[in-house]
């Protein structure tokens, strides 16, 4: 089909890889918290939308309401709204029922779990849990529920049917805030039902670093010819790719906004948790033209949505050798298994649990313990990095607290100091129920979701990190600050702002102790 003259895919292309349309993060597609995302949040928030449109895009318009759970969907498209939670209801009845099935095994649960035999609840269970779930106790005699997550990527709850992509243009317009509205269709936008594991994706994106005939990413995609028109937007005769996107020798680290390094040997190379401007007319930031060809391992801290981006991990995924990720807790509700999040999407993984190493051409990675940021959930899938390359350490430290200073004295003793600490000083962040709530099976107050926030470090508890590993250097990645990551991040900072001013302490902090600090923002580039 199509042409055989030799093309590029455009340094500003971008996926949005979406599920039911709403943007696809791990907990809507994860079976278990796909479900009850989709009961407990997802629908009711379409519903909310077609009862009082108006109010949801005034809210969406309010820079005071930035990030709040409202659809910004004009009111004259809501038709397409009704549709879309017409087809939910009709063709995810199984997810739905599988998420009251849940809540109904959490009623008995605390209800007649009172420290005996479990054994004659699981007949009492319903049908739906049937071989999918263990019931136990801790040894405070508490009950819970225990997923058998692998059994549920392959049952009706993980449909792939559900999964489609959108690819565009990026016009270097902030997008809005996203995680809330779904996705219709545009003038602009190639609209595509493929899942997210297809591998004419790999085909598209590798064509940014090497050339591909035409007609073959038509035909990879399986484009028909309006598409195919709609495609030929995206491609272009020349490739982008950053001359320096390479190193001879020695070691170098760029930072390339939020919480993703690339660090480099001449071997070999590591990213951590990309998330990647595809806008590259500005020189005031690294973007996807600067990240190497092969990247050896790519390490994902943690799976809230801002750590793990899809849209910029599947535009990677052909050049990765594997992605490395934390170990979960098994069948926990709240800590879905990222390695089998990852590979149902054609992802290589590594899971690692604590000290676990993993080499590199050049270097190793050895994960470290990760405390707090999780709303004080019992979740294990999170996980900071000691990176060895060139002669350097270097700590991930990504959204970690230092809430016991402690560990970090433990974790120096058994693997040495660090030359170069990267920290989280997101000190104030979003409460429990902002990220959970579609996820907790008994009401919480306001009050206590206040009091249980996705915080990192203050000023305090970096310094506390700094000490304990013995740091010569500190850099504090920003917080959603930059310009490409509104869409998800949804955060608004001046210089008065708790956080800012947290930042400003610690480098004053390091100042008074002559340690280089800075709080990062774009770009920044470190060689030796």
């Amino acid at each position: 089909m199509g042409s055989s003259d030799q093309v590029y895919l455009r340094s500003n292309a971008i996926i949005e890889p979406l599920v039911d349309r709403f943007f696809a993060w791990m907990h809507i597609v994860a079976p278990v918290q796909a479900s009850m995302n989709l009961m407990n949040v997802q629908v009711p928030l379409l519903e909310s939308y077609l009862h009082s449109p108006q109010i949801h895009v005034a809210a969406s318009n309010n820079p005071a309401m930035r990030g709040g759970y409202f659809v910004n969907v004009p009111e004259e498209r809501s038709n397409e709204i009704a549709d879309l939670l017409d087809t939910i209801k009709r063709d995810r009845a199984e997810m739905l029922a599988f998420a009251a099935g849940i809540a109904e095994a959490e009623e008995i649960l605390k209800q007649d779990a009172t420290g005996f035999d479990l054994t004659p609840l699981y007949p009492r269970l319903p049908q739906v849990l049937n071989g999918l779930v263990e019931l136990a106790y801790d040894t405070s005699n508490q009950p819970s529920m225990h997923f058998i997550e692998p059994l549920l990527y392959h049952s009706p709850i993980f449909d792939r049917r559900r999964q489609s992509v959108q690819l565009s243009l990026d016009t270097g317009v902030e997008r809005p805030f996203i995680l809330s509205t779904p996705r219709l269709p545009g003038p602009d936008v190639l609209e595509l039902p493929i899942a997210l594991d297809h591998p004419g994706l790999d085909t598209l994106f590798r064509a940014r670093i090497a050339p591909a005939a035409r007609g073959e990413l038509h035909d990879a995609l399986g484009l028909d010819a309006a598409q195919a028109l709609q495609l030929d937007r995206l491609l272009t005769d020349a490739p982008s790719v950053a001359p320096d996107r390479h190193i001879e020798g020695g070691g170098r680290i760029r930072y390339f906004g939020h919480a993703c390094l690339v660090l480099q040997t001449a071997e070999g190379s590591v990213v951590t948790d990309p998330f990647i401007s595809t806008d590259n007319r500005h020189g005031d930031r690294f973007t996807l033209d600067d990240l190497p060809d092969r990247i050896d391992l790519v390490l994902i801290t943690h799976g809230h949505q801002d750590h793990i981006v899809l849209e910029t991990l599947l535009q990677l995924r052909s050049r990765i050798g594997a992605v490395v990720t934390p170990r979960s807790s098994r069948g926990n509700t709240a800590d879905p298994s990222i390695g089998l999040y990852l590979k149902a999407l054609g992802f290589n993984v590594i899971e690692v649990d604590d000290f676990d190493e993993v080499p590199f051409p050049g270097g190793k990675v050895i994960a470290t313990p990760f405390l707090g940021e999780h709303s004080d959930l019992d979740i294990r899938a999170k996980s900071t990095f000691f990176v060895q390359l060139s002669g350097k350490t270097v700590f991930v430290g990504a959204d970690s607290s230092g809430i016991d200073p402690v560990l970090y004295r433990y974790m120096r003793e058994h693997l040495g100091d660090v030359q170069i600490a990267f920290l989280g000083m997101e000190c104030d962040g979003a409460p429990l129920t902002w990220l959970y709530k579609g996820l907790l099976t008994r009401p919480v107050t306001k009050k206590m979701s206040d009091s249980r926030k996705l915080s990192g470090s203050n000023a305090k508890q970096a310094a506390d990190i700094m000490e304990e590993l013995r740091a010569d250097e500190a850099y504090i990645y920003a917080m959603g600050e930059e310009s490409w990551q509104g869409h998800v991040m949804a955060t608004t900072y001046d210089e008065d702002t708790y956080q800012i001013k947290q930042i400003e302490e610690f480098v004053g902090w390091c100042a008074e102790r002559n340690i280089p600090a800075e709080h990062l923002f774009n770009k920044r580039e470190w060689r030796w």
